[in-house]
């Protein structure tokens, strides 16, 4: 985990949730953002983006990654995936192996409206997707 989890949460949290307010989803109505830190301390974001043909669909973990590797970043210390409601949603598989193509070892936090949950990337390998 990250030296300063509480730091990185109140500096990631709110730059996911706006990002979530930018989701395009008009057909599963689930607005997710999220925040990727850079280890140079730089914030990429990025909202879910869904398309009728669903294969075209981008998640928000990936819109963010895409945004930060597009500026020249590899480097990421946590991620920070904001979902309106009350339960938290964690990256999907896809996600995940897209991370892990940049990172051994990332924080991973998953916040809503009513909770905040902190993982270890490694850990969610393991855990069923909340999401899909």
């Amino acid at each position: 985990m990250l030296e300063d989890i509480e730091y990185t949460i109140d500096l990631l949290v709110p730059a996911a949730r706006a990002a979530a307010e930018n989701a395009y989803v008009p057909y599963s109505e689930k607005a997710v953002g999220a925040a990727l830190l850079t280890s140079g301390g730089v914030i990429y974001s990025g909202a879910a983006i869904e398309n009728a043909v669903f294969s075209a669909s981008v998640c928000a973990e990936r819109a963010a990654i895409f945004n930060a590797v597009s500026a020249g970043e590899t480097q990421f210390d946590a991620i920070a995936v904001y979902s309106f409601g009350d339960e938290p949603v964690r990256p999907c598989g896809l996600c995940l192996d897209t991370l892990a193509e940049f990172v051994g070892g990332i924080t991973v936090i998953a916040a809503c409206d009513e909770k905040l949950e902190t993982y270890e990337i490694k850990d969610l390998k393991h855990i069923e997707n909340s999401r899909r």
